[in-house]
Protein backbone atom coordinates (compact mmCIF):
# COMPACT_ATOMS: atom_id res chain seq x y z
CA UNK A 1 0.00 0.00 0.00
CA UNK A 2 0.92 3.06 -0.77
CA UNK A 3 0.81 5.15 2.36
CA UNK A 4 -1.56 4.21 5.30
CA UNK A 5 -4.98 3.37 5.64
CA UNK A 6 -6.62 3.92 9.07
CA UNK A 7 -10.22 3.19 9.85
CA UNK A 8 -12.71 5.84 10.39
CA UNK A 9 -11.79 7.30 13.67
CA UNK A 10 -7.79 7.09 13.29
CA UNK A 11 -7.46 4.36 16.16
CA UNK A 12 -6.30 1.44 13.59
CA UNK A 13 -3.61 1.82 11.05
CA UNK A 14 -4.26 -1.68 8.42
CA UNK A 15 -0.73 -3.49 8.35
CA UNK A 16 -2.26 -4.98 5.01
CA UNK A 17 0.67 -5.43 2.38
CA UNK A 18 -2.26 -4.31 -0.72
CA UNK A 19 -5.33 -2.48 -0.85
CA UNK A 20 -7.25 -3.28 -3.89
CA UNK A 21 -10.76 -1.56 -5.02
CA UNK A 22 -11.60 -3.80 -7.90
CA UNK A 23 -14.32 -1.69 -10.29
CA UNK A 24 -16.25 -5.19 -11.18
CA UNK A 25 -17.55 -8.66 -9.88
CA UNK A 26 -15.56 -10.24 -12.37
CA UNK A 27 -12.04 -8.60 -10.55
CA UNK A 28 -13.31 -9.05 -7.07
CA UNK A 29 -14.23 -12.51 -8.25
CA UNK A 30 -10.32 -13.40 -9.55
CA UNK A 31 -8.80 -11.44 -7.09
CA UNK A 32 -10.58 -13.50 -4.03
CA UNK A 33 -9.62 -16.10 -5.70
CA UNK A 34 -5.70 -15.59 -6.44
CA UNK A 35 -5.13 -14.51 -2.87
CA UNK A 36 -4.78 -16.25 0.48
CA UNK A 37 -5.65 -13.68 3.09
CA UNK A 38 -8.06 -10.72 2.82
CA UNK A 39 -10.92 -8.84 4.57
CA UNK A 40 -13.28 -6.25 3.29
CA UNK A 41 -12.82 -2.84 4.51
CA UNK A 42 -16.47 -1.53 4.16
CA UNK A 43 -17.04 1.74 5.36
CA UNK A 44 -14.26 1.71 8.21
CA UNK A 45 -16.44 2.62 10.95
CA UNK A 46 -15.40 -0.61 13.19
CA UNK A 47 -13.17 0.75 16.24
CA UNK A 48 -11.20 -2.64 16.87
CA UNK A 49 -8.73 -4.75 14.28
CA UNK A 50 -11.71 -7.01 12.92
CA UNK A 51 -10.77 -5.83 8.98
CA UNK A 52 -6.78 -6.24 9.71
CA UNK A 53 -6.13 -8.82 6.94
CA UNK A 54 -2.56 -8.96 8.56
CA UNK A 55 0.32 -8.00 7.10
CA UNK A 56 0.93 -10.61 4.39
CA UNK A 57 -3.15 -9.99 3.90
CA UNK A 58 -5.12 -7.77 1.68
CA UNK A 59 -6.96 -5.10 2.41
CA UNK A 60 -10.55 -4.97 0.18
CA UNK A 61 -12.35 -1.83 -0.32
CA UNK A 62 -15.80 -2.56 -2.68
CA UNK A 63 -16.42 1.26 -3.11
CA UNK A 64 -15.18 1.02 -6.67
CA UNK A 65 -18.05 -1.88 -7.66
CA UNK A 66 -21.47 -0.48 -9.18
CA UNK A 67 -23.42 1.26 -6.65
CA UNK A 68 -26.36 -1.59 -7.33
CA UNK A 69 -29.90 -0.19 -5.45
CA UNK A 70 -32.13 -2.81 -7.23
CA UNK A 71 -35.90 -2.01 -5.77
CA UNK A 72 -38.56 -4.54 -6.87
CA UNK A 73 -41.78 -1.99 -5.99
CA UNK A 74 -44.26 -5.15 -6.69
CA UNK A 75 -42.13 -7.52 -3.99
CA UNK A 76 -41.32 -4.71 -1.83
CA UNK A 77 -37.41 -5.84 -1.80
CA UNK A 78 -34.39 -4.14 -2.52
CA UNK A 79 -31.20 -5.87 -3.77
CA UNK A 80 -27.95 -3.85 -2.82
CA UNK A 81 -24.80 -3.86 -3.77
CA UNK A 82 -21.81 -4.77 -1.11
CA UNK A 83 -20.24 -1.55 -1.05
CA UNK A 84 -23.58 0.90 -0.70
CA UNK A 85 -23.96 3.09 2.09
CA UNK A 86 -27.14 3.77 4.19
CA UNK A 87 -27.74 7.32 3.07
CA UNK A 88 -27.51 6.47 -0.43
CA UNK A 89 -29.58 3.07 -0.13
CA UNK A 90 -32.31 5.11 1.44
CA UNK A 91 -32.60 7.85 -0.95
CA UNK A 92 -33.72 5.61 -3.29
CA UNK A 93 -35.41 3.07 -1.43
CA UNK A 94 -37.72 6.42 -0.38
CA UNK A 95 -38.25 7.31 -4.11
CA UNK A 96 -39.96 4.48 -5.00
CA UNK A 97 -42.59 4.94 -2.61
CA UNK A 98 -41.04 2.01 0.18
CA UNK A 99 -38.87 2.13 3.18
CA UNK A 100 -36.30 0.37 5.26
CA UNK A 101 -38.33 -0.34 9.11
CA UNK A 102 -35.21 0.43 10.72
CA UNK A 103 -32.17 2.54 10.38
CA UNK A 104 -28.72 3.62 12.57
CA UNK A 105 -28.30 6.56 14.39
CA UNK A 106 -25.37 6.88 11.19
CA UNK A 107 -26.79 6.83 7.23
CA UNK A 108 -23.11 7.18 6.42
CA UNK A 109 -22.17 3.01 7.26
CA UNK A 110 -22.27 0.63 4.84
CA UNK A 111 -25.30 -1.63 4.69
CA UNK A 112 -23.17 -4.63 4.42
CA UNK A 113 -21.11 -3.54 7.19
CA UNK A 114 -23.59 -2.87 9.54
CA UNK A 115 -25.32 -6.29 8.95
CA UNK A 116 -21.71 -8.24 9.43
CA UNK A 117 -21.43 -6.48 12.51
CA UNK A 118 -24.81 -6.81 14.57
CA UNK A 119 -25.32 -3.10 14.21
CA UNK A 120 -28.91 -2.24 14.97
CA UNK A 121 -31.10 0.90 15.35
CA UNK A 122 -33.94 1.05 18.17
CA UNK A 123 -37.47 0.88 19.14
CA UNK A 124 -38.94 -2.48 21.35
CA UNK A 125 -40.39 -4.09 18.21
CA UNK A 126 -37.44 -3.40 15.85
CA UNK A 127 -34.38 -5.30 15.61
CA UNK A 128 -31.24 -5.38 14.30
CA UNK A 129 -30.36 -3.53 11.08
CA UNK A 130 -30.04 -7.78 9.85
CA UNK A 131 -33.73 -8.52 10.63
CA UNK A 132 -34.78 -7.41 6.89
CA UNK A 133 -32.19 -9.78 4.99
CA UNK A 134 -33.72 -12.12 3.37
CA UNK A 135 -30.75 -13.24 1.02
CA UNK A 136 -26.76 -12.69 0.85
CA UNK A 137 -24.63 -13.16 -2.04
CA UNK A 138 -21.32 -14.06 -1.30
CA UNK A 139 -18.11 -14.49 -3.45
CA UNK A 140 -16.28 -17.48 -1.26
CA UNK A 141 -12.31 -18.47 -1.01
CA UNK A 142 -12.28 -19.96 -4.67
CA UNK A 143 -13.77 -16.92 -6.28
CA UNK A 144 -17.23 -18.41 -6.41
CA UNK A 145 -20.47 -17.31 -5.83
CA UNK A 146 -22.89 -18.81 -3.04
CA UNK A 147 -26.77 -16.99 -2.46
CA UNK A 148 -27.53 -17.94 1.21
CA UNK A 149 -31.76 -17.18 1.46
CA UNK A 150 -34.08 -16.90 4.49
CA UNK A 151 -35.84 -20.24 5.63
CA UNK A 152 -32.19 -22.10 4.38
CA UNK A 153 -30.47 -24.29 7.14
CA UNK A 154 -27.34 -22.26 7.04
CA UNK A 155 -29.11 -19.01 6.59
CA UNK A 156 -28.87 -17.96 10.47
CA UNK A 157 -24.92 -17.58 10.43
CA UNK A 158 -24.76 -15.99 6.95
CA UNK A 159 -25.69 -12.51 7.76
CA UNK A 160 -24.23 -11.33 10.85
CA UNK A 161 -20.95 -13.33 10.09
CA UNK A 162 -18.25 -10.71 10.56
CA UNK A 163 -16.64 -11.15 6.88
CA UNK A 164 -16.04 -14.61 8.31
CA UNK A 165 -17.42 -16.57 5.43
CA UNK A 166 -16.60 -14.61 2.04
CA UNK A 167 -17.50 -11.19 0.48
CA UNK A 168 -20.69 -9.72 0.93
CA UNK A 169 -21.13 -8.66 -2.99
CA UNK A 170 -25.14 -7.96 -2.49
CA UNK A 171 -28.24 -8.19 0.20
CA UNK A 172 -31.84 -8.15 -0.50
CA UNK A 173 -33.81 -6.39 1.82
CA UNK A 174 -37.95 -6.29 2.74
CA UNK A 175 -39.32 -3.18 2.25
CA UNK A 176 -42.68 -1.91 3.90
CA UNK A 177 -44.67 1.22 2.41
CA UNK A 178 -42.42 4.62 3.31
CA UNK A 179 -43.69 6.64 6.36
CA UNK A 180 -43.33 9.70 7.89
CA UNK A 181 -41.45 9.97 11.68
CA UNK A 182 -41.60 13.38 13.74
CA UNK A 183 -38.96 13.37 16.66
CA UNK A 184 -39.33 15.10 20.12
CA UNK A 185 -36.69 15.84 22.36
CA UNK A 186 -37.15 16.00 26.10
CA UNK A 187 -34.51 16.82 29.28
CA UNK A 188 -33.54 15.24 32.40
CA UNK A 189 -34.92 11.55 33.25
CA UNK A 190 -34.22 10.61 36.78
CA UNK A 191 -32.44 7.57 37.65
CA UNK A 192 -34.62 7.16 40.80
CA UNK A 193 -38.61 6.09 40.26
CA UNK A 194 -37.30 4.21 37.03
CA UNK A 195 -38.09 0.73 37.83
CA UNK A 196 -38.33 -2.21 35.38
CA UNK A 197 -42.09 -1.74 34.35
CA UNK A 198 -41.66 2.33 33.59
CA UNK A 199 -38.73 1.81 32.08
CA UNK A 200 -40.37 -0.73 29.52
CA UNK A 201 -42.94 2.19 29.74
CA UNK A 202 -40.14 4.65 28.55
CA UNK A 203 -38.78 2.63 26.23
CA UNK A 204 -42.35 1.47 24.38
CA UNK A 205 -43.33 5.31 24.20
CA UNK A 206 -42.67 5.32 20.37
CA UNK A 207 -41.42 3.72 17.80
CA UNK A 208 -37.90 4.42 18.34
CA UNK A 209 -36.64 5.85 21.79
CA UNK A 210 -32.81 6.87 22.67
CA UNK A 211 -31.88 7.58 26.46
CA UNK A 212 -28.56 9.83 26.96
CA UNK A 213 -26.72 10.56 29.68
CA UNK A 214 -22.75 11.88 30.60
CA UNK A 215 -23.11 9.72 33.82
CA UNK A 216 -22.43 13.09 35.50
CA UNK A 217 -24.85 12.58 37.53
CA UNK A 218 -28.06 9.83 37.92
CA UNK A 219 -29.95 9.84 34.95
CA UNK A 220 -30.13 10.54 31.60
CA UNK A 221 -29.82 14.16 30.12
CA UNK A 222 -31.83 14.13 27.04
CA UNK A 223 -34.44 11.49 25.94
CA UNK A 224 -35.30 11.36 21.72
CA UNK A 225 -38.53 9.85 20.70
CA UNK A 226 -39.28 8.95 17.17
CA UNK A 227 -43.03 8.85 16.67
CA UNK A 228 -44.37 7.43 13.35
CA UNK A 229 -47.09 9.93 12.11
CA UNK A 230 -49.67 6.67 11.60
CA UNK A 231 -49.02 6.08 15.13
CA UNK A 232 -50.45 8.10 18.12
CA UNK A 233 -48.82 10.82 19.82
CA UNK A 234 -47.51 9.69 22.96
CA UNK A 235 -47.41 11.38 26.79
CA UNK A 236 -44.08 11.86 27.78
CA UNK A 237 -45.00 13.07 31.53
CA UNK A 238 -41.65 11.91 33.13
CA UNK A 239 -39.18 14.49 31.41
CA UNK A 240 -39.72 18.33 30.56
CA UNK A 241 -39.26 19.08 26.60
CA UNK A 242 -36.19 20.35 25.33
CA UNK A 243 -36.45 24.44 24.70
CA UNK A 244 -33.97 24.00 22.15
CA UNK A 245 -32.05 21.91 19.35
CA UNK A 246 -29.82 19.31 20.75
CA UNK A 247 -27.28 17.26 19.94
CA UNK A 248 -26.11 13.80 21.95
CA UNK A 249 -22.81 15.15 22.49
CA UNK A 250 -22.49 18.31 24.67
CA UNK A 251 -21.03 20.96 22.98
CA UNK A 252 -21.09 19.83 19.19
CA UNK A 253 -23.73 22.13 17.22
CA UNK A 254 -27.11 20.31 16.69
CA UNK A 255 -27.37 21.35 12.83
CA UNK A 256 -25.69 17.71 12.31
CA UNK A 257 -28.50 16.48 14.24
CA UNK A 258 -31.50 15.17 12.26
CA UNK A 259 -34.72 17.65 12.84
CA UNK A 260 -36.51 17.82 16.00
CA UNK A 261 -39.60 19.93 17.40
CA UNK A 262 -42.07 17.76 16.25
CA UNK A 263 -41.73 18.22 12.10
CA UNK A 264 -42.78 15.64 10.67
CA UNK A 265 -40.25 14.16 7.99
CA UNK A 266 -39.22 10.73 5.61
CA UNK A 267 -38.38 8.48 8.08
CA UNK A 268 -34.28 8.21 6.75
CA UNK A 269 -34.26 11.87 7.79
CA UNK A 270 -35.84 11.33 10.94
CA UNK A 271 -34.46 7.57 12.23
CA UNK A 272 -31.32 8.50 12.47
CA UNK A 273 -29.63 10.70 14.55
CA UNK A 274 -27.31 12.99 12.22
CA UNK A 275 -27.46 13.90 9.14
CA UNK A 276 -25.79 12.39 6.13
CA UNK A 277 -24.60 15.88 4.90
CA UNK A 278 -22.69 16.37 8.27
CA UNK A 279 -20.09 15.01 10.12
CA UNK A 280 -21.56 12.00 11.83
CA UNK A 281 -21.49 12.15 15.81
CA UNK A 282 -18.76 13.71 17.05
CA UNK A 283 -16.09 12.75 14.97
CA UNK A 284 -12.99 12.69 17.47
CA UNK A 285 -13.95 9.86 19.49
CA UNK A 286 -13.67 6.05 20.03
CA UNK A 287 -16.74 3.68 20.82
CA UNK A 288 -17.77 0.72 23.08
CA UNK A 289 -21.57 -1.05 22.77
CA UNK A 290 -22.63 -3.95 25.22
CA UNK A 291 -25.91 -5.51 24.27
CA UNK A 292 -28.16 -7.63 27.17
CA UNK A 293 -31.46 -9.53 27.87
CA UNK A 294 -34.01 -6.48 28.37
CA UNK A 295 -35.04 -7.54 32.04
CA UNK A 296 -31.38 -6.53 33.02
CA UNK A 297 -32.22 -3.35 32.14
CA UNK A 298 -32.80 -1.50 35.61
CA UNK A 299 -29.95 -3.49 36.64
CA UNK A 300 -27.15 -2.32 34.28
CA UNK A 301 -28.10 1.06 34.57
CA UNK A 302 -27.47 1.00 38.68
CA UNK A 303 -24.60 -0.86 37.80
CA UNK A 304 -23.10 1.94 35.52
CA UNK A 305 -24.07 4.60 38.02
CA UNK A 306 -22.56 2.64 40.83
CA UNK A 307 -19.23 3.54 38.52
CA UNK A 308 -19.82 6.34 36.84
CA UNK A 309 -17.23 8.20 38.70
CA UNK A 310 -14.97 6.39 36.57
CA UNK A 311 -16.71 6.55 33.69
CA UNK A 312 -17.44 10.48 33.36
CA UNK A 313 -13.82 11.88 32.91
CA UNK A 314 -13.21 10.06 29.56
CA UNK A 315 -16.99 9.73 28.24
CA UNK A 316 -18.63 11.86 25.43
CA UNK A 317 -22.07 10.46 25.47
CA UNK A 318 -23.79 7.17 26.88
CA UNK A 319 -26.59 6.08 24.94
CA UNK A 320 -29.09 3.11 26.17
CA UNK A 321 -30.98 1.96 23.48
CA UNK A 322 -33.42 -1.64 22.69
CA UNK A 323 -33.21 -3.61 20.38
CA UNK A 324 -35.86 -6.74 19.29
CA UNK A 325 -34.89 -10.35 19.30
CA UNK A 326 -33.63 -11.80 16.20
CA UNK A 327 -32.26 -15.53 15.04
CA UNK A 328 -28.50 -14.31 13.78
CA UNK A 329 -25.96 -17.12 14.98
CA UNK A 330 -23.92 -14.37 15.83
CA UNK A 331 -26.06 -11.33 16.59
CA UNK A 332 -25.69 -9.59 19.76
CA UNK A 333 -29.79 -9.45 20.03
CA UNK A 334 -29.63 -13.33 19.19
CA UNK A 335 -32.51 -14.67 21.09
CA UNK A 336 -33.30 -12.05 23.37
CA UNK A 337 -35.31 -8.93 23.52
CA UNK A 338 -32.59 -6.67 24.59
CA UNK A 339 -31.25 -3.25 25.99
CA UNK A 340 -27.69 -2.08 24.78
CA UNK A 341 -25.62 1.07 26.09
CA UNK A 342 -23.28 2.29 23.99
CA UNK A 343 -20.35 4.62 25.33
CA UNK A 344 -18.86 7.56 23.38
CA UNK A 345 -15.44 7.90 24.46
CA UNK A 346 -13.16 10.29 23.88
CA UNK A 347 -10.09 9.82 21.33
CA UNK A 348 -7.35 8.17 24.18
CA UNK A 349 -6.67 4.78 24.13
CA UNK A 350 -4.91 4.09 26.49
CA UNK A 351 -7.42 6.02 29.01
CA UNK A 352 -10.48 4.82 27.98
CA UNK A 353 -8.81 1.15 27.48
CA UNK A 354 -8.70 0.61 31.10
CA UNK A 355 -12.61 1.52 32.08
CA UNK A 356 -13.61 -0.31 29.45
CA UNK A 357 -12.56 -3.37 31.28
CA UNK A 358 -14.29 -1.50 34.31
CA UNK A 359 -17.20 -1.53 32.04
CA UNK A 360 -17.43 -4.86 31.20
CA UNK A 361 -16.59 -6.34 34.89
CA UNK A 362 -19.90 -4.08 36.04
CA UNK A 363 -21.58 -5.89 33.13
CA UNK A 364 -20.61 -9.20 33.28
CA UNK A 365 -23.49 -10.33 35.88
CA UNK A 366 -25.70 -9.13 33.17
CA UNK A 367 -24.65 -11.68 30.18
CA UNK A 368 -23.49 -8.47 28.32
CA UNK A 369 -22.38 -9.35 23.84
CA UNK A 370 -20.22 -6.52 23.01
CA UNK A 371 -20.62 -5.30 19.73
CA UNK A 372 -17.98 -6.64 17.25
CA UNK A 373 -17.14 -3.53 15.66
CA UNK A 374 -16.13 -1.61 18.62
CA UNK A 375 -13.67 -1.54 21.45
CA UNK A 376 -14.20 -4.14 23.83
CA UNK A 377 -11.53 -6.54 26.14
CA UNK A 378 -13.94 -9.23 27.18
CA UNK A 379 -11.22 -12.46 26.19
CA UNK A 380 -12.39 -15.47 23.92
CA UNK A 381 -13.40 -17.77 26.53
CA UNK A 382 -16.26 -15.09 27.57
CA UNK A 383 -17.47 -14.41 24.14
CA UNK A 384 -17.73 -18.12 23.14
CA UNK A 385 -19.99 -18.05 26.31
CA UNK A 386 -22.35 -15.78 25.06
CA UNK A 387 -23.42 -17.78 21.68
CA UNK A 388 -24.82 -20.90 21.66
CA UNK A 389 -24.71 -21.23 18.08
CA UNK A 390 -21.24 -20.54 17.65
CA UNK A 391 -19.95 -23.81 16.93
CA UNK A 392 -22.60 -23.96 14.32
CA UNK A 393 -21.18 -20.96 12.81
CA UNK A 394 -17.41 -22.52 12.98
CA UNK A 395 -18.81 -25.27 11.27
CA UNK A 396 -19.98 -23.13 7.97
CA UNK A 397 -17.40 -21.25 8.06
CA UNK A 398 -15.18 -24.59 7.72
CA UNK A 399 -17.31 -25.24 4.59
CA UNK A 400 -17.01 -21.90 3.04
CA UNK A 401 -14.13 -21.12 3.70
CA UNK A 402 -11.92 -24.21 4.45
CA UNK A 403 -8.37 -23.13 4.30
CA UNK A 404 -9.35 -19.79 6.79
CA UNK A 405 -8.66 -16.83 4.05
CA UNK A 406 -11.22 -14.39 5.48
CA UNK A 407 -10.36 -15.97 8.92
CA UNK A 408 -8.16 -12.54 10.16
CA UNK A 409 -6.86 -13.21 13.97
CA UNK A 410 -9.79 -11.23 15.07
CA UNK A 411 -11.57 -14.32 13.53
CA UNK A 412 -9.68 -16.84 14.77
CA UNK A 413 -8.87 -15.65 17.94
CA UNK A 414 -11.64 -14.39 19.22
CA UNK A 415 -14.38 -16.29 17.67
CA UNK A 416 -12.57 -19.78 17.80
CA UNK A 417 -13.24 -20.09 14.11
CA UNK A 418 -11.01 -22.63 12.10
CA UNK A 419 -7.01 -21.87 11.67
CA UNK A 420 -5.86 -22.51 8.12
Amino acid sequence: MNGTVTNWAGNITYAAKELHRPGSLTALRALVADTDRIRVLGSGHSFNEIAEPGAEGVLLSLADLPPEVDVDTAARTVRVGGGVRYAELARRVHGHGLALPNMASLPHISVAGSVATGTHGSGVLNGPLSTPVREVELVTADGSTVALGRGEERFGGAVTSLGALGVVTALTLDLEPAFEVEQHVFTELPLEGLDSGTFETVMATAYSVSLFTDWRAPGFRQVWLKRRTDQPLPAFPWAAPATEKMHPVPGMPAVNCTEQFGVPGPWHERLPHFRAEFLPSSGAELQSEYLMPREHAVGMLHALDAIRETIAPVLRICEVRTVAADDQWLSPSHGRDTVAAHFTWVEDTRAVLPVVRRVEAALAPFEARPHWGKVFTVPAAGLRGLYPRLGDFAALARELDPEGTFANAFVRDVLAAPRA
